[in-house]
């Protein structure tokens, strides 16, 4: 190596790993101790998923209220129906992160109104309003409900009966512990027969993740 060569790969060397501690030193307020950030896609881009590094930050003022009028707005049990799992934000990270590398079989589903979702959403997720699953609704179309469970969900339909047996895990959230929108989802598919094994529930919503100062995207 010539003594031209050597500051050259020295200033080089020291250049990386400057840059280095820097982007490790950058994100001071990481998800775990261990990950800072996903890489998910929605709509077809990509989207970093990472805590807000504003320390000053607070939750955003539509879900700062903490005395909604109950009914509607009532909180809701950890344990919504039996199979059904209660998950959190690690748990949604998780399954958030499987689906981007390419597991076809996880669906993230904003249970939300469009009005809500059109303000912000869930990296990933896609918009199945309660309204077009619950029976007693006045946007409930049978037609549209065989159109979600089969060209969403993956059921079929054998002999006038529904097969879920290679139907996808759903994972489905709302606004927040208050908020009935994804469990009135949860529980119209498991009155139509879906599995409640393949059925996750983010409870906490997007109060739990805007007060933890996760990514979100509009539609």
């Amino acid at each position: 190596m010539s003594s031209k060569t050597l500051p050259v790969t020295i200033l080089v060397s020291l250049l990386l790993l400057s840059t280095s501690a820097f982007a490790a030193e950058e994100v001071k307020v990481k998800i775990t101790d261990k990950l800072a950030e996903i890489q998910v896609k929605h709509n077809g881009k990509s989207v970093t998923i990472k805590r807000n590094q504003d320390q000053t930050n607070t939750i955003d003022e539509d879900y700062a209220l903490t005395s909604r009028v109950c009914p509607p707005f009532c909180l809701q049990p950890i344990k919504l129906l039996p199979g059904v799992e209660t998950i959190g934000e690690l748990e949604m990270l998780d399954f958030l992160k499987r689906k981007a590398q390419g597991d076809q079989s996880i669906v993230i589903i904003d249970s939300r109104t469009p009005d809500w979702v059109a303000k912000e959403t869930i990296p990933s997720a896609i918009n199945i309003p309660w309204t077009k699953l619950f029976p007693q609704s006045s946007s409930y179309e049978p037609l549209e409900v065989e159109e979600i469970l089969t060209l969403r969900f993956g059921a079929i339909v054998v002999d006038n009966i529904w097969d879920f047996s290679n139907a996808k895990t759903l994972v489905m959230y709302c606004n927040g512990p208050w908020c009935g929108q994804s469990p009135t989802n949860i529980k119209a598919l498991v009155n139509l027969g879906y599995p409640a094994h393949k059925i996750f529930w983010y409870r906490g919503g997007m109060q739990a993740w805007h007060a933890a100062g996760l990514t979100t995207v509009t539609p």
